[in-house]
């Protein structure tokens, strides 16, 4: 049996597939990252939630949704993260 605290990173990645798989939408990194601050009651940046959802990536678990940019025409937009089907 682990003892001590869970880490932050486990914290995350659950907390971060637990708001994947209740939300309708994708969501990008900084409302993902404002709804983990809400659930965990501390607050966590937004650069935290973008190391772990690159992570959640490249393990296959979510995937991400790369949207055009809305003025500069051939440049990647906004990216959503979206549970991997």
């Amino acid at each position: 049996m682990k003892r001590g605290r869970p880490n932050l990173r486990s914290d995350v990645q659950k907390t971060i597939i637990d708001v994947l798989s209740f939300s309708p939408i994708p969501l990008n990194t900084s409302s993902i990252a404002e709804i983990i601050s809400k659930n965990l009651g501390k607050k966590i940046s937004w650069n935290t939630v973008s190391k772990y959802l690159d992570e959640l990536v490249q393990l296959g678990k979510i995937q991400p949704i790369s949207t055009p940019h809305s003025k500069k025409e051939g440049k990647e937009g906004l990216t959503l993260y979206t549970l991997k089907k």
